[in-house]
Formats: structure tokens, C-alpha cells, sequence
């Protein structure tokens, strides 16, 4: 990917009244993410007063703020000085890498074979090409947890539908327009179904209810159909399965 970074960065615009977008870039890139990463890091920190949400995606952070409290003008100084003390540990910060499983059987991938179809794989190709890639996770957006996955195989890069389709069951994996992502709860979707996992990204019963966060990253093992039932009724009774360990490689 693009890096997109020059002299005139970050950028400040104004959300309405009550809000800040500090934008560092305009494609999606580690380095730029890993910079918006780090300032939502180093402002969340701070608890300055006057700073209601922080939302972090690909090449921005929001900063939702209570301007009869925190004028615009101080926190615009705050975060500019936040940003020039960034520095490169801070960025390539890796996170979290998860191994979550994730069954590829056609009766959890719904899609695999159009898949295949429209890349001209062999099916087992679409599969070890999915398995074998590590995804970075740049954002959430659209439902709670929903994370947006970068680090898709190229060839595996096919447009999004055109129309969604009814909903599909929580635990979804999917891929389209160049990304991945997992579904957390049943929705409709113009993504395209390779496969499920029995591992709830959600799931309110936690004291933490989010597993993975933005800098993390994904990689997924393929399980068997009764291999996914055996593992779900052990989520079901609270049990924990889903591995995680230190980010090993880069995956953009």
C-alpha cells in the first residue's frame, strides 16, 4: 500500500461543533493507523477534562469534545504537541496477534465456491490462501466489535456486492472490497462468506466485552465442522479458546 505522509500532517477539521477529526493521511497504511493508534493512546492518557469519546479509524482520530469546557484552540495545541512527541516505538506498536478458528466447511462458507469462481482458485486455494494470511485490525465500525481487516491475499480481492443479502449468523468471515472482516452479530451483508468462527468478538457477558482491539492482529486456523460444534458449546458455557500472543511480522 501507498504510504501517504508529507509535511502538511496532521490535518485538523472540524465535525461540527463539538468535534475534531486530526486527519494523518488519505489511504489506508500501518504507519499512517499506527500513528492514529498512538495519539488515541497517548490523548486517551491524559484524561483532560472536556474530552468526551475518542474514534480512531484507518487515517483519523475523532475527538469528541465538550467545547464550553476544553476550547478548540487548547486542544488543538495539546494534540499537536501529543504528535510531535511520537515516536517510532510508539507507532509500530504491534499489539495483540489472535489465532482464532474458523471453519471453512461449505456449510459455514456459504460463498466459497462463488469465490472461487470469480477468482478462478481452486476452492482449497481460496481456503489456504485466506488461512495464510495475517491481518492487521485497523478499525470497528458499523456494529460493536465489527473489525475491519486489513493483510487480504491479492488475489483474493473481489468487489463487494451490489445489493446485501439477509442476514447471516454472528461469527460470519468474511471478505470483499480488499478487506476481511467477522461478523458479531447476525446482519445482512454484501461481503462474501468463507467461513465462521465459534469465538465471539462481542460478548457482553465479559468484564471486557471487546476481544481484539485496533493494532492487533488476526490470523485464522481451520477447524471441522464438529471440531466448530465442540468449540461453540465450550464459548457457550464461558470458556475461553481463542489464542493470543505477540504480533510476529507486519501484515499491512
Amino acid at each position: 500500500m501507498k504510504t501517504d505522509l508529507n509535511t502538511d500532517l496532521p490535518r485538523f477539521y472540524d465535525a461540527g461543533e463539538a468535534a475534531i477529526v486530526v486527519e494523518f493521511g488519505t489511504v489506508v497504511d500501518p504507519l499512517i493507523n499506527g500513528r492514529v493508534l498512538a495519539l488515541d493512546r497517548k490523548l486517551s492518557g491524559l484524561g483532560l477534562i472536556g474530552v468526551r469519546e475518542l474514534v480512531p479509524t484507518y487515517r483519523s482520530l475523532m475527538v469528541q469534545y465538550d467545547p464550553l469546557v476544553l476550547p478548540r484552540y487548547a486542544l488543538c495545541e495539546t494534540i499537536a504537541d501529543l504528535v510531535s512527541s511520537l515516536d517510532e516505538t510508539e507507532l509500530s506498536n504491534p499489539g495483540k496477534l489472535w489465532v482464532l478458528p474458523c471453519c471453512y466447511d461449505p456449510s459455514f462458507g456459504e460463498d466459497l465456491d462463488e469465490v472461487a469462481a470469480l477468482t478462478g482458485l481452486a476452492r482449497d486455494e481460496v481456503i489456504s490462501s485466506h488461512a495464510g494470511a495475517q491481518y492487521r485490525v485497523y478499525m470497528y465500525g458499523f456494529a460493536p466489535a465489527y473489525c475491519y481487516l486489513g493483510g487480504l491475499a491479492e488475489r483474493l480481492s473481489i468487489p463487494r456486492r451490489q445489493r446485501p443479502r439477509p442476514p447471516h449468523a454472528a461469527g460470519a468471515v468474511l471478505i470483499g472490497g480488499g478487506l476481511a472482516s467477522i461478523t458479531t452479530f447476525a446482519m445482512p451483508t454484501g461481503w462474501y462468506v468463507l467461513g465462521r468462527t465459534p469465538v465471539k468478538l462481542y460478548d457482553p457477558r465479559r468484564s471486557d466485552p471487546f476481544l481484539v482491539r485496533p493494532g492487533d492482529s488476526v490470523k485464522f486456523s481451520p477447524i471441522s465442522p464438529d471440531e466448530f460444534l465442540d468449540l461453540d458449546a465450550r464459548i457457550s458455557s464461558g470458556e475461553s479458546v481463542a489464542l493470543a500472543g505477540n504480533v510476529a511480522g507486519a501484515p499491512q
